[in-house]
């Protein structure tokens, strides 16, 4: 039996979404991520980004630019003993590259996340800020997903949160 996982999408969750997020200064952590995922972390489960990014497919900035933020944003979170266990992102879109099995609502991302990190999709959480994120979640077998948008009136989610704290 692999480890439970912590799912958690970037932009909405981890930070403050500003559209096509790229550059470290613009980049606003979330209150409480950190307690979050330290709370989790202690509970014996992996911490892992699944994120679509849209914004590279579509020219807004490259792959380099994404993996710069990425290594400050997983630097940030290690200086406060959160060790993240993979970042797994979709470069692609639909109208530029055509279809994948990455992009969320597909489940591709938590599925390779699973195969190559050993993780127990059944015990695992998913918290996302759109429906596209407890649908992917559902898809690959997650049963767990919180929605954190407080204004969502339908959804698959276990329930809806006005904030992260409200999972610890």
């Amino acid at each position: 039996m692999g480890k439970p996982a912590l799912f958690l999408d970037r932009d909405g969750v981890i930070n403050v979404d500003t559209d096509y997020l790229y550059r470290i200064e613009e980049f606003e952590f979330i209150d409480g991520i950190f307690e979050l995922c330290a709370a989790y972390q202690a509970r014996g489960f992996l911490i892992v980004v699944v994120t679509n990014q849209s914004g590279i497919a579509r020219g807004r900035y490259s792959e380099a630019d994404f993996d710069h933020l990425t290594k400050w944003m997983v630097g940030e979170f290690g200086k406060r003993g959160v060790r993240i266990a993979g970042v797994y992102y979709c470069p692609h879109h639909p109208e530029v590259t055509g279809a994948c099995t990455c992009r969320k609502p597909e489940p591709g991302m938590l599925l390779q996340a699973a195969e190559e990190l050993g993780i127990d999709l059944g015990r695992s959480v998913m918290v996302g800020d759109k429906e596209r994120d407890i649908v992917a979640a559902h898809r690959a077998g997650v049963r767990e997903a919180y929605l954190f948008d407080a204004d969502a009136k339908h959804t698959e989610a276990t329930r809806t949160i006005k904030s992260l704290r409200e999972l610890l």
